[in-house]
């Protein structure tokens, strides 16, 4: 056990910090009370950061008041008094923390042998639970230090010489596969969390699968956690995007010869391609992150980018309200980005309050649970396609008229094409505004406007100016 602990080295840690006292910033940027494995030290400790925390001296007699002697023996005390100086404390502090995690992971393996053998659970259920114990041991072991303005000036400018050698390019990030909308957001960059939302039938699901099949036809990795519908259906969605064949011939098998080839072609295609799809209906923070971190542990999957259809189908862990749950989603899922640098594409139901408004365009407020998935997302897109809302008016007036016995022609004017507004509510590093697409139904398909290269873009900045230049990147449309 000497391995997981050293009395010696905590009393030496509490002896510097009562001669040195302003020793104690550095030592709490790494350590708790409950790292240190002797009890007696754990009280001292603890005590030491309410005298910090409350600008009191942190010397023996306002220590030995606020200690009862039953948890501190005098002995104790005076032996750390009495312990050699040392001059690197953090190297020692270091060592107390990996020892501190070491025995919570042999406090893991006891768990694990309780969950599996002991507890009448299932085997699914004890996945979780220690799953969810290694996640909290994992982040609570990680440790940062700050960086002087020497280091930070220096990672600037690397970052900067960086994008420097793209060429000004404004595509620095993931593709969103959508000229107009990568010039607005560069792409979906390392860590991003992306909240991608829509009131039910305004195509958020066929948005991301669009996103989803341009990033695979470029060669990278994508995860696609899909809670709401089998991957088969999935499937079709993307294969009419991707062929032109229109999605009710492709589900009722009803393709002519050249449309069976150009399928054939597809699914070969496809097959090549690093796409995973979980459709198992449900799934908790800490199993999707583990799935995410197996697949991602293999460099020829070339995980780039990983969707979530949809947060609020998400299970929360443990007996909390769901307001908690969600929080608990939303910064998981954030914490996950930025731990494997890929953008995490979420997408969220909108309140049906917005029904009730004369401009039905989504607004931060309309996402449920707002609060927590605001606070964590880099950028919140919305889709909004108007004609959805004209085709419902229509159809309620002409069966207002029809119950009264009277007789009304509905306006509507059932368009191939719809123009759709994609509206950017939120990005962290970039401007808010619309960008618009046009939505082909048949394929489940979103494409650019023609001439989108040209056409001005509706943008409000949020004090920060747009740098993006013309580029000479060629984002194709989805064939």
């Amino acid at each position: 056990m000497d391995s997981i602990y050293s009395v010696n080295i905590e009393r030496a840690v509490l002896s510097s910090i009562l001669f040195n006292p302003e020793e104690i910033e550095d030592v709490l940027g790494v350590l708790k009370p409950k790292d240190f494995y002797l009890p007696a030290h754990q009280k001292i400790f603890d005590v030491m950061v309410k005298l910090h925390s409350s600008d009191m001296p942190i010397d023996e007699e306002f220590i030995r008041k606020r200690v009862d002697s039953k948890d501190v023996d005098d002995s104790i005390l005076l032996e750390i008094l009495s312990a050699n100086p040392i001059t690197n404390t953090l190297a020692y502090v270091r060592e107390i923390k990996d020892g501190a995690v070491k025995r919570e992971l042999a406090n893991l393996a006891t768990t694990i042998k309780k969950v599996a053998l002991e507890d009448e659970t299932s085997a699914n259920d004890a996945l979780d639970v220690v799953q969810g114990e290694l996640y909290k041991i994992s982040t609570d072991s990680a440790t940062s230090e700050l960086k002087n303005m020497e280091v930070v000036t220096g990672d600037t400018l690397s970052y900067i010489k960086k994008m420097k050698e793209l060429g000004n390019k404004h595509l620095i990030g993931e593709t969103t596969g959508f000229y107009d909308l990568d010039k607005r957001t560069t792409g979906f960059n390392q860590g991003d969390l992306v909240i991608i939302a829509a009131r039910p039938a305004m195509g958020k699901t066929a948005l991301v699968l669009n996103m989803c099949l341009k990033n695979v036809e470029a060669g990278k990795g994508v995860i696609f956690f899909s809670l709401e519908m089998p991957a088969e259906q999935l499937m079709l969605r993307m294969l009419a995007a991707k062929t032109s064949i229109p999605l009710q011939n492709l589900r009722k098998g009803d393709l002519d010869d050249n449309q069976w080839s150009n399928l054939n072609g597809a699914f070969e295609d496809l097959n090549r391609k690093k796409l995973f799809v979980d459709d198992g209906g449900s799934v908790n923070i800490n199993q999707l992150r583990a799935r995410v971190r197996k697949l991602a542990q293999n460099e020829e999957n070339k995980i780039s980018m990983v969707i979530i259809d949809y947060l609020q189908l998400m299970q929360g862990v443990g007996n909390k309200d769901r307001h908690q749950e969600v929080s608990d989603i939303s910064r998981g899922l954030k914490m996950l980005a930025r731990e494997m640098k890929i953008p995490i594409i979420a997408l969220s139901q909108l309140n049906r309050g917005l029904e009730n408004r004369p401009d039905k365009r989504p607004m931060l407020s309309d996402l449920r649970e707002s609060g927590a998935i605001e606070q964590d997302a880099d950028i919140i897109m919305f889709v909004y396609r108007d004609d959805v809302y004209k085709e419902r008016e229509e159809a309620r007036k002409e069966k207002e008229a029809s119950d009264k016995g009277e007789e009304y022609k509905s306006k509507f004017v059932n368009k191939p094409v719809e123009e759709a507004e994609i509206i950017i509510g939120k990005q962290r590093n970039g401007p808010i505004g619309t960008v618009k697409l046009d939505f082909q139904k048949q394929f489940t398909r979103f494409i650019d406007k023609e001439n989108a290269n040209d056409a001005p873009i509706e943008v409000v900045f949020e004090s920060i100016a747009d740098t993006n230049k013309e580029t000479n990147i060629e984002i194709p449309n989805i064939l």
